[in-house]
C-alpha cells in the first residue's frame, strides 16, 4: 500500500468512477456531501479557487461563478473534465504540486474526498504557501473518522481499499492513508493553518456522520 498505489487504481477506474458521479450513483454523494463542499466553499466568497483531485471535474462546474482550476494526476480523468467543460483543468500530480509547479494564487484550495496518501498528501499541505494567497483557506473534505474506523484501531495508517456498493465496472480498489481528527489538525497545524471550523454533515434520515470537513485559514 501506497501513493503509487492510489494513482494507479485510480487510472484504472478512470471510466466506472466518472459514469459513477454523472449518473449519480454514489448515495452519500448525492444525499450529502457534494452539496456540503459547495456550501464550504462558498460560505468563504472565493474569487479563485483550487481543486486538487479534481477528478472528472463536477466541482468546478458546480462551483460556477468562481474563477476555478482543477488539477488531478490521472490524464484520462483531466480529458473528461475539459470535455464537459466549465473550467481550467490540468495534468498534475501531488509531488508536482508539492514542488511548487503550479504557479498559482487563489483565494481557497479545495480538496473533495481526494487526500488519500501519505508522503503526496504532506506535501501538499507543506506547498500550501506557494499556490493560496495571504489568508487563504484550505477545505478538506474527507471520510468521517468515526464512520470510516470500523473495527481497526484508531491510529494513522494505510487501510485497504473497497468498492462495495458500487458496479461491477471497478477493479484493483486503491488503498488509503486512515488519518484521526487528531492528525488532521495537527497537519494543518503545522503547516502554518489556523483552524477555522469542522464540520460533520450527517445523512437526513440516520442522523450519522456522512463526511468530516476540515477548514484551515494561513496565518
Amino acid at each position: 500500500m501506497s501513493d503509487a498505489k492510489v494513482i494507479d487504481s485510480w487510472t484504472k477506474n478512470t471510466d466506472p468512477w466518472t459514469a459513477a458521479v454523472r449518473s449519480g450513483e454514489i448515495e452519500n454523494r448525492r444525499l450529502v456531501t457534494n452539496q456540503a463542499i459547495v456550501d464550504a466553499v462558498r460560505s468563504h466568497g472565493p474569487q479563485t479557487a483550487l481543486d486538487i483531485g479534481c477528478g472528472e471535474g463536477w466541482l468546478v462546474r458546480a462551483l460556477d461563478g468562481v474563477d476555478m482550476i482543477g488539477v488531478d494526476v490521472v490524464p484520462g480523468l483531466i480529458e473528461e473534465a475539459r470535455a464537459a467543460a466549465g473550467g481550467e483543468f490540468r495534468v498534475m500530480s501531488y509531488q508536482q504540486i508539492a514542488a511548487g509547479e503550479l504557479a498559482l494564487a487563489v483565494d481557497v484550495a479545495v480538496c473533495n474526498f481526494s487526500l488519500m496518501g501519505k508522503d503526496a498528501v504532506e506535501g501538499v499541505f507543506a506547498a500550501a504557501p506557494s499556490f493560496l494567497k495571504a489568508h487563504g483557506k484550505m477545505i478538506v473534505q474527507t471520510l468521517h473518522p468515526l464512520a470510516a474506523c470500523g473495527d481497526a484501531a484508531y491510529r494513522d495508517g494505510w487501510r485497504e481499499g473497497s468498492w462495495a456498493g458500487f458496479s461491477t465496472g471497478f477493479t484493483d480498489p486503491s488503498p488509503w492513508y486512515f488519518r484521526t481528527i487528531e492528525s488532521w489538525i495537527a497537519l494543518y497545524a503545522q503547516n502554518g493553518f489556523r483552524l477555522l471550523e469542522l464540520r460533520e454533515p450527517v445523512f437526513p434520515a440516520s442522523g450519522k456522520p456522512a463526511s468530516i470537513i476540515v477548514i484551515g485559514e494561513l496565518s
